[in-house]
């Protein structure tokens, strides 16, 4: 029931004339590189071909702004796991908000949201610190509402998620 074609065909549709950006399978690790001479359109490359990865790296391009959709990875830096405690920190910071939204379009999918702590060997209470900052900021989505694109993409996942939960 979800396949990572659904959702390229799904914000394809959403945002490929409008914004030139296309969602597409990607190697081992994710990576968002703007268009250029050698690339017609802006591409989200997910990894492994995961139907979550998929989601959680369209939560970053919709909640990036336009500066940002002008880098390669939006700017950020990648530290694999294994991070120290001040890393962990920064990227808790960062990810807090695609993560909300990771769940939200997660849920609008009818597909279970897996929450990333990123780091095996990290503290229990970081985690739980993180955990209940992502619900938080989840709490904050749905009762200011999402971000213009983000809430484009979610109708589209409801309308068609919830047509197939139909059929």
């Amino acid at each position: 029931m979800h396949h990572p074609d659904d959702l390229i065909a799904l914000f394809n549709h959403c945002f490929l004339q409008s914004h030139q950006t296309i969602l597409a399978y990607g190697q081992e690790e994710p990576l968002y590189q703007p268009q250029s001479p050698d690339q017609p359109y802006h591409t989200i490359f997910f990894a492994h071909g995961f139907f979550s990865s998929a989601l959680h790296e369209c939560a970053h391009w919709l909640l990036a702004g336009q500066a940002r959709r002008a880098l390669v990875d939006y700017g950020y830096w990648y530290i694999p796991d294994g991070r120290n405690a001040e890393q962990q920190a920064l990227f808790q910071q960062v990810e807090v908000k695609p993560q909300a939204l990771e769940w939200i379009l997660s849920k609008a999918a009818g597909y279970r949201f897996q929450l990333s702590f990123d780091n095996l060997n990290g503290p229990i209470e970081a985690y739980e610190q993180f955990k209940t900052a992502v619900m938080q900021q989840v709490a904050s989505y749905e009762c200011a509402g999402l971000p213009a694109r983000a809430q484009r993409f979610h109708q589209a996942l409801l309308g068609y998620y919830q047509r197939l939960k139909m059929a």
